[in-house]
Protein backbone atom coordinates (compact mmCIF):
# COMPACT_ATOMS: atom_id res chain seq x y z
CA UNK A 1 0.00 0.00 0.00
CA UNK A 2 2.80 2.35 0.71
CA UNK A 3 4.47 1.49 -2.23
CA UNK A 4 1.09 2.47 -4.12
CA UNK A 5 1.03 5.67 -2.66
CA UNK A 6 -1.78 5.69 0.26
CA UNK A 7 -1.73 7.89 2.72
CA UNK A 8 -4.29 7.11 4.94
CA UNK A 9 -4.63 3.06 5.89
CA UNK A 10 -8.31 3.17 6.49
CA UNK A 11 -9.18 5.32 3.71
CA UNK A 12 -6.86 3.02 1.15
CA UNK A 13 -8.67 -0.24 2.63
CA UNK A 14 -12.19 1.41 1.85
CA UNK A 15 -11.57 1.76 -1.51
CA UNK A 16 -9.91 -1.51 -1.88
CA UNK A 17 -13.60 -2.85 -0.33
CA UNK A 18 -15.47 -0.71 -2.96
CA UNK A 19 -14.04 -3.03 -5.81
CA UNK A 20 -13.97 -6.62 -4.21
CA UNK A 21 -16.59 -8.83 -1.87
CA UNK A 22 -14.16 -11.50 -1.88
CA UNK A 23 -11.87 -12.25 1.54
CA UNK A 24 -9.37 -9.55 1.63
CA UNK A 25 -7.00 -9.32 4.77
CA UNK A 26 -6.18 -6.12 6.58
CA UNK A 27 -3.42 -5.45 9.06
CA UNK A 28 -3.51 -4.34 12.62
CA UNK A 29 -0.19 -2.33 13.32
CA UNK A 30 -0.17 -1.99 17.33
CA UNK A 31 2.50 -4.19 19.02
CA UNK A 32 0.99 -4.83 22.06
CA UNK A 33 -2.38 -7.31 22.96
CA UNK A 34 -4.62 -4.34 23.99
CA UNK A 35 -4.53 -2.42 21.27
CA UNK A 36 -4.52 -5.18 18.36
CA UNK A 37 -7.71 -6.31 20.16
CA UNK A 38 -9.09 -2.89 19.43
CA UNK A 39 -7.43 -1.77 15.71
CA UNK A 40 -8.90 -5.59 15.10
CA UNK A 41 -12.56 -5.11 16.37
CA UNK A 42 -12.16 -1.42 14.36
CA UNK A 43 -11.14 -2.98 10.88
CA UNK A 44 -13.99 -5.59 11.29
CA UNK A 45 -16.45 -2.81 11.24
CA UNK A 46 -15.02 -1.85 7.66
CA UNK A 47 -16.66 -4.68 5.95
CA UNK A 48 -18.07 -8.62 5.94
CA UNK A 49 -15.47 -10.11 3.58
CA UNK A 50 -12.63 -8.86 6.02
CA UNK A 51 -9.98 -11.39 7.97
CA UNK A 52 -8.48 -9.24 10.55
CA UNK A 53 -4.42 -10.14 9.78
CA UNK A 54 -2.31 -10.60 13.19
CA UNK A 55 0.97 -11.55 13.75
CA UNK A 56 1.96 -15.03 15.59
CA UNK A 57 4.14 -12.88 17.84
CA UNK A 58 4.83 -9.24 18.42
CA UNK A 59 8.41 -7.69 18.10
CA UNK A 60 9.05 -8.98 21.37
CA UNK A 61 8.74 -12.33 20.64
CA UNK A 62 5.57 -12.91 22.42
CA UNK A 63 2.79 -15.38 21.44
CA UNK A 64 -0.31 -13.30 20.68
CA UNK A 65 -2.81 -16.14 21.54
CA UNK A 66 -4.52 -13.70 23.80
CA UNK A 67 -5.24 -11.30 20.70
CA UNK A 68 -6.18 -14.67 18.81
CA UNK A 69 -8.54 -15.91 21.31
CA UNK A 70 -10.23 -12.58 22.07
CA UNK A 71 -10.44 -11.83 17.83
CA UNK A 72 -11.76 -15.70 17.59
CA UNK A 73 -13.93 -15.09 20.68
CA UNK A 74 -15.54 -12.13 19.14
CA UNK A 75 -16.50 -14.23 15.97
CA UNK A 76 -13.99 -11.81 14.06
CA UNK A 77 -12.54 -13.68 11.08
CA UNK A 78 -8.63 -13.77 11.01
CA UNK A 79 -5.39 -13.70 9.51
CA UNK A 80 -2.55 -15.12 11.76
CA UNK A 81 0.27 -13.96 9.85
CA UNK A 82 4.51 -14.51 10.10
CA UNK A 83 3.66 -17.94 10.96
CA UNK A 84 7.22 -21.09 10.30
CA UNK A 85 6.07 -24.07 11.88
CA UNK A 86 3.69 -26.65 12.36
CA UNK A 87 4.12 -25.85 16.09
CA UNK A 88 3.50 -22.47 16.10
CA UNK A 89 0.29 -24.37 13.97
CA UNK A 90 -0.76 -26.44 16.58
CA UNK A 91 -0.34 -22.83 19.39
CA UNK A 92 -3.27 -21.21 17.37
CA UNK A 93 -5.37 -24.12 16.74
CA UNK A 94 -5.51 -24.24 20.45
CA UNK A 95 -6.80 -20.78 20.65
CA UNK A 96 -9.64 -20.99 18.49
CA UNK A 97 -13.36 -22.00 18.63
CA UNK A 98 -14.42 -24.17 15.23
CA UNK A 99 -16.88 -21.94 13.97
CA UNK A 100 -15.07 -18.38 13.31
CA UNK A 101 -12.81 -18.82 9.75
CA UNK A 102 -9.28 -18.34 10.46
CA UNK A 103 -6.27 -18.45 7.89
CA UNK A 104 -2.65 -19.09 9.26
CA UNK A 105 -0.19 -18.09 6.43
CA UNK A 106 3.11 -19.82 6.31
CA UNK A 107 5.83 -18.21 5.16
CA UNK A 108 6.94 -20.52 2.24
CA UNK A 109 9.07 -17.87 0.32
CA UNK A 110 11.32 -16.47 3.17
CA UNK A 111 11.95 -19.90 5.00
CA UNK A 112 12.88 -20.92 1.71
CA UNK A 113 15.09 -17.82 1.19
CA UNK A 114 16.89 -19.16 4.75
CA UNK A 115 17.69 -22.35 3.61
CA UNK A 116 14.95 -24.12 4.76
CA UNK A 117 12.60 -26.49 3.47
CA UNK A 118 8.82 -25.37 3.96
CA UNK A 119 7.13 -28.42 2.58
CA UNK A 120 6.98 -30.50 5.35
CA UNK A 121 5.80 -27.75 7.77
CA UNK A 122 2.71 -26.77 5.43
CA UNK A 123 2.31 -30.18 5.05
CA UNK A 124 2.43 -31.20 9.54
CA UNK A 125 0.19 -28.06 9.50
CA UNK A 126 -2.49 -29.22 6.96
CA UNK A 127 -2.16 -32.39 8.87
CA UNK A 128 -2.92 -30.71 12.31
CA UNK A 129 -5.68 -28.16 10.63
CA UNK A 130 -7.97 -31.29 9.54
CA UNK A 131 -10.17 -31.46 12.62
CA UNK A 132 -11.13 -27.75 11.78
CA UNK A 133 -13.58 -26.97 9.02
CA UNK A 134 -13.07 -23.27 9.52
CA UNK A 135 -9.17 -23.43 9.07
CA UNK A 136 -7.69 -22.68 5.97
CA UNK A 137 -3.35 -23.20 5.65
CA UNK A 138 -2.11 -20.61 3.27
CA UNK A 139 1.35 -20.70 0.98
CA UNK A 140 2.61 -17.26 1.88
CA UNK A 141 5.58 -15.22 0.50
CA UNK A 142 5.84 -16.89 -2.80
CA UNK A 143 9.09 -16.62 -4.56
CA UNK A 144 8.48 -19.10 -7.92
CA UNK A 145 5.82 -20.46 -9.96
CA UNK A 146 6.61 -24.12 -9.18
CA UNK A 147 5.07 -22.93 -5.44
CA UNK A 148 1.71 -23.29 -7.00
CA UNK A 149 2.50 -26.21 -8.03
CA UNK A 150 3.58 -27.62 -4.57
CA UNK A 151 0.60 -26.02 -2.53
CA UNK A 152 -1.54 -27.72 -4.90
CA UNK A 153 0.11 -31.10 -4.76
CA UNK A 154 0.15 -30.80 -0.32
CA UNK A 155 -3.60 -29.66 -0.18
CA UNK A 156 -2.42 -26.36 0.71
CA UNK A 157 -6.11 -24.08 0.80
CA UNK A 158 -4.58 -20.87 -0.21
CA UNK A 159 -1.74 -19.56 -2.04
CA UNK A 160 -0.58 -15.41 -2.45
CA UNK A 161 1.34 -14.34 -5.14
CA UNK A 162 2.77 -10.95 -6.81
CA UNK A 163 1.35 -10.39 -10.89
CA UNK A 164 4.80 -11.11 -12.20
CA UNK A 165 4.08 -15.26 -10.46
CA UNK A 166 0.70 -15.19 -11.82
CA UNK A 167 2.22 -14.81 -14.61
CA UNK A 168 4.40 -17.21 -15.28
CA UNK A 169 1.80 -19.72 -13.47
CA UNK A 170 -0.54 -19.04 -16.67
CA UNK A 171 1.90 -20.11 -18.81
CA UNK A 172 2.10 -23.33 -17.34
CA UNK A 173 1.95 -26.07 -19.95
CA UNK A 174 4.97 -25.95 -22.02
CA UNK A 175 7.13 -28.88 -23.18
CA UNK A 176 10.64 -29.61 -22.68
CA UNK A 177 11.60 -29.25 -26.19
CA UNK A 178 9.96 -26.49 -26.73
CA UNK A 179 11.62 -24.58 -23.50
CA UNK A 180 14.59 -25.99 -25.12
CA UNK A 181 13.98 -24.42 -28.63
CA UNK A 182 12.92 -20.71 -26.60
CA UNK A 183 16.03 -21.05 -24.14
CA UNK A 184 18.12 -21.58 -27.33
CA UNK A 185 17.00 -18.72 -29.42
CA UNK A 186 17.00 -16.82 -26.55
CA UNK A 187 20.82 -17.26 -26.01
CA UNK A 188 21.37 -16.45 -29.82
CA UNK A 189 19.76 -13.10 -30.16
CA UNK A 190 21.97 -12.47 -26.69
CA UNK A 191 25.01 -12.86 -28.64
CA UNK A 192 23.89 -11.47 -31.52
CA UNK A 193 23.37 -7.95 -29.44
CA UNK A 194 26.97 -8.37 -27.92
CA UNK A 195 28.27 -8.24 -31.41
CA UNK A 196 30.41 -11.54 -30.25
CA UNK A 197 32.87 -13.24 -32.92
CA UNK A 198 35.24 -16.10 -32.32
Amino acid sequence: MRKAGAKNYENYCKQILKITNKPISFEVFADNEKDMVSQGKKIKSWGKNIFVKVPYINSKNKFMGNVIKELNKSKIKINVTAVYNANQTKKILNKIDKKTKVIISIFCGRMSDAGKDPIPEIKKSIEYSKKFKNVEILWASTREAYNYTNAKKLGCHIITAPPSIIDKIERFGKTFTSLTVETVKAFLIDSKKSNFKL
